[in-house]
């Protein structure tokens, strides 16, 4: 049975993230800093915050006791917005933290076993905040990093059969979403009609993007970068 590590697995899009792999038949270890609200003898959730780099560490040795992990979705977030003149250096090295640091320290960890295997999926959760958006700053440079990394590792890891690619999501109704705009905010409504798509993404969407690289059948496609945005990475988007 294949076994992927989530991150960010006990809500929103990782917690879609990981029903999907449920349902295709993985064994799902989520990292979060939060108890995962699923239950079952193929989940296990490990309770660990990605902002500190050793705790990271010790939660990736802790996932791999049970054996080989081949599958990795680095799906944790966070955001602060802040534009330009307010944006901090702290906001800067914070969001890096998490979102390419742990990346980097548990892609290391589960390389062994995928190199052993001959057989990797790696998937990062970037956003169509690559692309640019205002108040962004922070958010936007340190999902950008990804699609670097993706990339990089996609040469250098393609001859050992491990995929590497990332889904950017757009506007998805999350709590991060609603942490920018709260529900009920008339914000919200005419920000879905301006996605060519006239809605906004369900954690749904996004996962089911992810479980297609993760599939093992999915070999030949590496080093890209799915938008899963109702179109916005091409036009529209007010927020």
């Amino acid at each position: 049975m294949p076994t992927a590590l989530v991150t960010g697995g006990s809500s929103g899009i990782g917690l879609a993230i990981c029903r999907e792999l449920l349902d295709a038949g993985h064994a799902v270890i989520s990292l979060d800093r939060k108890p995962h609200p699923l239950a079952g003898e193929r989940l296990r959730a490990i309770i660990v915050d990605l902002a500190d780099t050793e705790a990271t560490a010790v939660a990736a040795r802790d996932a791999l006791a049970g054996g080989p992990i081949t599958t990795l979705v680095h799906n944790a977030g966070l955001l602060r917005e802040a534009r330009l003149d307010t944006v901090t250096t702290d906001d800067l090295a914070a969001l890096s933290q998490v979102h390419v640091t742990a990346a980097v320290v548990l892609a290391q960890a589960l390389l062994p076993g995928m190199r052993a295997a001959r057989f990797g999926r790696i998937v990062l959760i970037a956003s169509r905040a690559v692309l640019g958006l205002a108040g962004r700053t922070a958010y936007a440079a340190s999902k950008a990093a990804m699609l670097g990394l993706a990339r990089s590792w996609a040469l250098e890891l393609g001859p050992e059969g491990i995929t590497v690619n990332v889904v950017a999501p757009g506007p998805v109704e999350t709590d991060m979403l609603f942490a920018v705009l709260p529900p009920g905010d008339p914000r919200i409504a005419a920000l879905a009609q301006s996605v060519p798509m006239r809605r906004l993404g369900q954690p749904e969407d996004v996962a089911r993007a992810v479980l297609f690289f993760a599939d093992p059948a999915n070999g030949f496609i590496t080093g890209q970068t799915l938008f899963v945005c109702g179109g916005t990475s091409i036009g529209g988007l007010a927020l």
